[in-house]
């Protein structure tokens, strides 16, 4: 398997060290020429010009602007830039955000290791990836029109709703998305206002009934 991935360069965006070696060994291993490590969407951005990889890999929750921010910037600036995201959290809407904004790839951390080799192979061909695991939900959403809700809401929003929708507390939610718990306050009060919501139960209906999480 050690030149599976052709000698790629690749730039590697996750805050945690420890993710990112494991990744590294990983790529190097499957035949990745260079791997560069970013720990923030921000540096990748200033990075990127320099670095100029075949692929990058970004998670989607980290300090700062977070990934899908970065994403959208990145592809703004860089619209030939090959993105493959990754998520810690499994649900269909995130996936479904992630490729509209211009995503080729979008693989849970969940998956096998051969799996990102695949996922990290086909990007690097301009060709589509999405987790084997999410597709028929992802495919569901589009065609039921659950995503219409989701675009109701920024970004940060969606992320903080899908985690409150399934009963995680406020203070929970500040440490997963490395943000303070008023700040988490501020996206609750704009959530329910937007979608009239007035509780977290209220919340779990809506994200029911909208497909974004399982009963």
């Amino acid at each position: 398997m050690n030149t599976v991935l052709n000698n790629l360069s690749i730039m590697l965006v996750d805050d945690h060290a420890i993710v990112r070696m494991g990744f590294r060994l990983l790529l190097e291993g499957a035949g990745a020429a260079r791997v560069i490590e970013v720990d923030r969407g921000e540096t990748a951005l200033s990075c990127y010009n320099e670095a100029h990889p075949d692929v990058v890999i970004m998670d989607i929750s980290m300090p700062g602007m977070g990934g899908l921010a970065a994403l959208l910037r990145l592809r703004a600036h860089h619209p030939a830039a090959r993105v493959l995201m990754l998520s810690a959290f499994h649900d269909a809407i995130t996936p479904v955000r992630a490729l509209k904004a211009g995503a080729l790839g979008y693989l849970s951390k969940r998956c096998p290791p051969e799996e990102l080799i695949t996922a990290v192979q086909q990007v690097s061909r301009d060709q589509r990836y999405l987790d084997p695991e999410l597709a028929q939900s992802v495919a569901l959403a589009h065609l039921t029109g659950d995503t219409e809700l989701a675009d109701i809401l920024t970004d940060k929003e969606l992320l903080v709703f899908l985690q409150l929708a399934q009963g995680r507390s406020v203070n929970e939610v500040a440490h997963d998305f490395h943000l303070s718990p008023s700040t988490v306050g501020t996206h609750l009060y704009h959530i329910k206002q937007k979608l009239n919501v007035h509780n977290s139960a209220e919340m779990t209906i809506v994200a029911l009934r909208s497909g974004f999480i399982e009963a």
